[in-house]
């Protein structure tokens, strides 16, 4: 799995979906993410074809939504997801949410036929805590590949991702920059300043140090660009430990539904 790729949440804008897509790729981005609820699969396809990377050097994700989490559910709506993105398989397919219809045996036994029939290259979970986690990777066949989750300076999630290691099972960031709250964040900025960086470039370092693949969300060349600039940021010990310092908690994403 490439270790920083492009986040699609809440980029619906068709033609703006597809370039920021074909613009990353073209840049030298092979992760990109999406999702069934992100209503964009169609123009992630779109920025996909647009550009001249081989569809076998793309790391490819999307996650099952939580009314689609019953089994023969998962089969159909990713059949759908598919066709939507114009591929023949996904390299990870994700359960959104531990929410809504989701049952370990039935719904990851649906994934695992998913994964039988090269539907999808890897079985991924999103959103679960480390009960969770556990029961899931009972629940397959297949391993559990990655878990996606909320992680950031601000929400740093310590304890999930050593349970996730533990498990032998990746850690991918969403909302690695806590849609913009890093930017304010006084100890971000002196280290950003220190290394004449930005300050989502040293949010997502971070994250790179601590083994954790951040799929932040951007829609312009600029944003785009100056991400992926991030992974030739070398933080020292003492910028890992000012960071990890921050005295503030912050969680964006908490839905009713939610695990937590």
């Amino acid at each position: 799995m490439p270790t920083l790729g492009l986040g699609t949440w809440q980029n619906t804008d068709p033609d703006a979906c597809a370039d920021a897509v074909a613009t990353a790729l073209d840049m030298g981005y092979r992760h990109i993410d999406t999702a069934q609820a992100y209503d964009n699969e169609e123009s992630v396809g779109d920025g996909l074809a647009q550009s001249d990377v081989p569809r076998e050097d793309i790391f490819l994700a999307t996650k099952v939504w939580i009314d689609n989490l019953a089994a023969d559910d998962v089969v159909s709506s990713t059949e759908e997801s598919l066709d939507k993105l114009g591929v023949d398989y996904v390299d990870l397919l994700y359960v959104h949410w531990p929410a809504g219809e989701y049952d370990p045996e039935e719904t990851l036994a649906a994934f695992d036929d998913l994964y039988d029939r090269g539907l999808i290259e890897r079985i991924g979970i999103s959103n679960f805590e480390p009960e969770q986690v556990a029961t899931a990777i009972d629940a397959t066949e297949a391993p559990i590949f990655a878990n996606q989750i909320e992680c950031h300076p601000l929400l740093p999630q310590a304890d999930l991702r050593e349970a996730c290691a533990d498990d032998g099972v990746e850690v991918v960031a969403y909302s690695p920059l806590a849609r913009g709250e890093v930017f304010d964040v006084p100890e971000i900025q002196d280290v950003a300043e220190k290394h004449d960086a930005s300050e989502a470039q040293v949010s997502l370092a971070w994250l790179l140090e601590k083994g954790v693949t951040p799929i932040p969300k951007a829609s312009s060349e600029a944003h785009i660009r100056d991400n992926w600039e991030a992974r030739t940021l070398e933080l020292d010990d003492e910028d890992i430990a000012t960071i990890d310092g921050i005295d503030r908690r912050d969680r964006q994403v908490d839905p009713d539904f939610a695990p937590w």
